[in-house]
């Protein structure tokens, strides 16, 4: 008698389910209220509040790629890293194609500060300091180790002051957009002259091309203030200027490397950006 009032028991459970469930899972995942209006579900549908929007469908909501990151329909043999060869910073390339919004001071200030304290920053201030006190590059310094200190902090605060302005200060009020924009197409002395004029020539935040004051003007003010920290031998106009202009082809050389670096990764090294 149990056994036959168990076999009715799991004959109703059966049915219920089959009742219950069968209708859900005969509806399209995509499918929203009002569409099959002919066979109804046996539950109401949930409400619009609980579904989870299609992401898929619309590339403008709030959780969408933030200008950093190159969008989906950007192919990947013209993305931008956000390092390269895992070392190198590269947070102000923008990828060919991608026109992200105009950035935010804070976006700005976060991109210069990446760029200032960024674990290879310390490595290459590093090298363009042993090689300056190698070379004698002012001599008042001094040699050795000693020598080699006094190069280095002198060159990090001019990477970092020079990073703060050109990045941050100056384009936050000039409203200049100072990333990179790759061009990504072209023939290749096209593609280097546009990179290397880049120093002179940036978009303002409705997207025109204006002069790069932020750049030049950033540059220039970085050597003024290295005057209160160089020695009285090193404060000429002529000394100066030339560090200036090796500060200015020190950006112009690395925006051409960004430029081309998504072919040398997709065409000779045979990898992913």
């Amino acid at each position: 008698m149990k056994q036959k009032h168990l076999g009715i028991a799991c004959l109703l459970t059966l049915l219920l389910t089959t009742v219950v469930f069968c209708p859900a899972q005969d509806k399209p995942a995509t499918e929203t209220p009002g569409q099959n209006q002919a066979n109804p579900p046996a539950q109401p549908p949930s409400p619009p509040s609980q579904t989870p929007p299609d992401k898929s469908a619309n590339s403008n909501l709030p959780d969408a790629p933030s200008s950093s990151a190159a969008p989906p329909e950007v192919p990947i043999s013209k993305q931008q890293p956000k390092r390269i060869l895992g070392v190198m910073p590269n947070y102000r390339a923008v990828s060919a194609g991608a026109i992200p919004p105009p950035p935010t001071p804070k976006q700005a200030f976060i991109i210069a500060t990446k760029n200032s304290f960024d674990y290879s920053s310390f490595i290459f201030v590093g090298i363009t300091s042993a090689f300056a006190e190698w070379s004698d590059a002012h001599r008042s310094l001094g040699d050795g180790m000693t020598g080699f200190g006094r190069y280095y902090w002198r060159g990090f605060v001019d990477k970092t002051d020079g990073n703060y302005l050109v990045i941050f200060a100056l384009p936050t009020i000039l409203h200049e957009d100072e990333r990179y924009y790759a061009k990504g197409e072209g023939g290749i002395l096209k593609r280097a002259i546009y990179a290397g004029s880049r120093i002179l020539i940036t978009p303002d935040y409705h997207g025109h091309d204006t002069f790069n004051a932020s750049e030049v003007f950033g540059r220039a003010m970085a050597q003024g203030i290295s005057t209160a920290y160089y020695p009285k031998s090193d404060r000429t106009a002529g000394a100066l200027a030339v560090k200036f202009g090796w500060a200015m082809g020190r950006d112009a050389l690395t925006n051409t490397f960004r430029e081309f670096w998504p072919d040398i990764a997709t065409h000779v090294l045979h990898r992913h950006p």
